[in-house]
């Protein structure tokens, strides 16, 4: 398959003032195979370093941060000799090895010629423990589930993305049934690898079911072995209460729904792991849709939704025929899925910040806010054909926006106030 982040790589790989390269997102969603295929593509070879799995290797950094040293035990480790700009050095589980992350500091300002990248699992988690880390002498990537758009791709339906992209409205409308089809499907599979690659190959929804739910199993197993254990039962009330909190029709999150009673400052450290962990996404409103929004963030209410549809609907036990089928039964979940979906799409767009508006008496509420060219970009979300928005419109007779979004499965229109996106077209917001 093919993920759209080897594009972003391949300008870093570029870039004048190249700085090491730390992918951060949850585990199993492609960090490993992103940079071992960036490394197949571009560069002559790969010295690849797994620091959980490598026990020669972990202490490398605990002596000194000597570059020729270290070069030199990469090479006798990995058998690859390391040559300025052809070689990629990629350290994974690099939170395993006490000093790695340190060490990329002294490759920024003594070796810049080297091609460093690196990931780890839970390493938002580890960042936040007491170490020494090269503030400003590292970049960020963060690396989501697969989109729509990959996942048309990564199964064999490039024209229908390439249909997409072309912005051919007519022509997408004559297609209209089959990207819904497409839809319902990846609001069951997902976007996580493993996942969608058995869609792939084998469209068998049972067994992509299963290894949904051996992924959450994994999940559930880091939070005893990797969180502290004062938190550990808080960290699992809260995940398992992701379901309950968007069914409801107002999706703000509320901790009395993780424990009768209880308080945000009883779950608040066990909220921040799930977050470092890349596991949640936290949505806060804003009080004020004025950019910059970060400004106007209300720190007290918030949306949380998972890191992938098809997991929402594996911790939902969504039946399968249920969902692929378009049965109105769930509707109520409907609307939390194609948030869900919608909120994946706008990630996927780097540095992309994401927040909600709703009105002081509570009866209006625009699921998302985005700044688009320093602008507030408002949002409202349609799980069907429904035309109607009345939230979006007091937003707008409000704050009179120049550029409002309603996106539905109804085709793509431009009304006075307001343009209506496909679902399965969102994406496109991005260009």
């Amino acid at each position: 398959m093919r993920r759209d982040m080897l594009s972003h790589l391949r300008q870093w790989k570029n870039a004048a003032n190249r700085k090491p390269m730390i992918i951060r997102g949850a585990r199993q969603v492609g960090k490993t195979w992103l940079m071992k295929e960036f490394g197949r593509l571009e560069y002559k070879n790969v010295a690849y370093i797994n620091f959980e799995s490598n026990a020669v290797l972990k202490d490398l950094f605990q002596t000194d941060f000597e570059i020729n040293r270290i070069l030199t035990a990469l090479q006798i480790e990995t058998g690859e000799g390391i040559k300025k700009g052809e070689t990629l050095i990629i350290f994974d589980e690099i939170q395993e090895a006490p000093g790695a992350l340190t060490c990329l500091k002294y490759f920024y300002e003594n070796a810049p010629e080297y091609h460093i990248i690196s990931a780890g699992s839970l390493l938002g988690v580890a960042l936040n423990r007491p170490t020494s880390f090269p503030v400003g002498k590292v970049e960020f990537v963060d690396l989501f589930p697969l989109s729509y758009s990959e996942f048309l791709e990564a199964t064999g339906d490039k024209n229908l993305l390439d249909l997409l992209e072309s912005k051919d409205w007519e022509l997408i409308k004559t297609f209209k049934n089959k990207f819904i089809e497409k839809l319902r499907h990846y609001y069951f599979v997902g976007g996580m690898p493993e996942a969608v690659q058995a869609y792939a190959l084998r469209k068998d929804f049972a067994e992509i079911r299963h290894i949904q739910n051996q992924i959450l199993i994994a999940y559930e197993q880091d939070f005893s072995k990797h969180a502290p254990v004062e938190i550990t039962p808080r960290i699992r009330a809260l995940w398992n209460s992701i379901p309950s909190q968007l069914a409801k029709e107002n999706k703000k999150f509320i901790y009395g729904i993780v424990k009768q009673g209880a308080r945000a400052k009883e779950y608040e450290l066990a909220l921040s792991w799930l977050l470092d962990s890349g596991l949640l996404h936290k949505v806060s409103q804003v009080n004020k849709p004025a950019s910059p929004l970060k400004a106007y963030e209300n720190l007290s209410a918030f949306k949380i939704f998972l890191l992938d549809v098809g997991l929402l609907g594996a911790m939902a036990q969504l039946d399968a025929r249920i969902l692929l089928d378009g049965h109105t039964v769930f509707m109520e979940f409907k609307g939390a899925l194609t948030e869900q979906y919608v909120l994946q799409a706008l990630l996927s767009s780097r540095n992309l910040a994401v927040y909600y508006w709703s009105a002081e008496n509570q009866r209006a509420e625009v699921d998302f806010l985005i700044e688009m060219a320093g602008e507030p970009v408002p949002i409202e979300v349609k799980a069907e054909e429904n035309l109607q928005a009345k939230s979006l419109k007091v937003y707008c007779q409000k704050y009179t926006p120049s550029t409002a979004i309603r996106t539905s499965m109804s085709d793509y229109r431009e009304e006075s106030w307001m343009s209506n996106w496909p679902l399965y077209a969102i994406h496109l917001l991005r260009s």
